[in-house]
């Protein structure tokens, strides 16, 4: 397990916080805790909040570990994508505490949960890609099309990004809170769905919701074969 990974528990509700006290970049380190994490958790928790650090929820993939070889970057995307669809079509409600900056990886992770509470700030979420000399990968796109606003949705063209008040119209966020309130927005909320939601349905509609935009992310995913 990654020491920039934390669990915590707080009644049925599972909480990971993910701090490396930089920009919280996705390593292969911290996704494979993460998603250890939340396999451990899945069939004793009711709901999961996913957290980031004061002012950085994340900054995406770490670029060290893309910039080493064209291999070492798809491993790294493909695990990216494997987390994104591990939340999309996790058993329990998902919701995320954007505590700041959310771009790139970081924005992906946003599309899959099903409850963003951002916060107030002068922060930035959007997919930068494109400015930076990358093409948007074909299940990030896909997952895109599900969750964000149609007249947002070739904003990714663009790279565009947003504030967090904007990013609630363009389906990053669905409400944001003051600065440094988010995670506990998040736990708040996270416990009311777990002690309301009878947890069979929730599995059933899950796959009747999501399972065939699941299936075309799982396809995609293998369409990637280079990055920039």
């Amino acid at each position: 397990m990654s020491e920039h990974v934390t669990l915590s528990k707080i009644g049925d509700v599972a909480v990971i916080t993910i701090d490396d006290g930089k920009v919280n970049a996705y390593s292969h380190e911290i996704l494979d805790s993460v998603l250890a994490h939340i396999d451990e958790n899945e069939s004793t928790a009711k709901a999961l909040v996913l957290a980031g650090r004061p002012g950085r929820f994340s900054g995406g993939f770490d670029l060290k570990v893309m910039m080493e070889s064209p291999e070492s970057a798809l491993r790294l995307l493909r695990k990216g994508g494997d987390l994104m669809l591990r939340i999309y079509m996790l058993n329990m409600p998902v919701v995320i505490a954007c505590t700041g900056h959310s771009v790139a990886a970081g924005a992906f992770m946003l599309m899959s949960a099903d409850e963003r509470i951002g916060e107030e700030g002068s922060f930035k979420i959007g997919l930068n890609e494109v400015s930076i000399g990358m093409p948007l990968p074909h299940f990030v796109v896909e997952i895109a099309r599900d969750r964000l606003s149609k007249r947002h949705f070739s904003g990714m063209n663009l790279a565009a990004i947003y504030s967090p008040t904007e990013a609630i119209d363009a389906g990053y966020l669905d409400r944001v809170v003051p600065e440094g309130t988010a995670i506990q927005a998040a736990i708040e909320r996270a416990s009311e769905l777990a002690a309301t939601l009878d947890p069979g349905a929730f599995r059933a509609c899950r796959t009747i919701i999501r399972g065939e935009t699941a299936e075309r992310l799982e396809a995609l995913k293998t369409l990637d074969t280079k990055i920039g």
